[in-house]
């Protein structure tokens, strides 16, 4: 999900489903919180408390910045982009 969502809109339902799952397949992909807030428009309060809502296991603070797994999470994140 790309498109940003208007602020301030309540999210329910299953749009809020829709959202739920989208967010919870990135952030597994190793996609960070604030990227996908910027992305969808909302607050990374709002995504965080989205991912813990939907029991996701949340990484530590700044992830891997080096060696192998920071290069395969950086090569993820991009062809995921592409």
């Amino acid at each position: 999900m790309t498109a940003k969502l208007p602020k301030g809109s309540r999210i329910t339902g299953e749009g809020r489903q829709d959202l739920t799952a989208s967010l919870v397949e990135r952030y597994n992909r190793g996609e960070s919180i604030r990227s996908m807030a910027e992305d969808i428009g909302r607050s990374y309060g709002f995504v965080h408390g989205v991912l813990v809502e939907a029991g996701v296991a949340m990484r530590t603070r700044g992830g891997a910045t080096r060696g192998a797994a920071a290069e395969a999470r950086r090569a993820a994140l991009k062809e995921a982009r592409a």
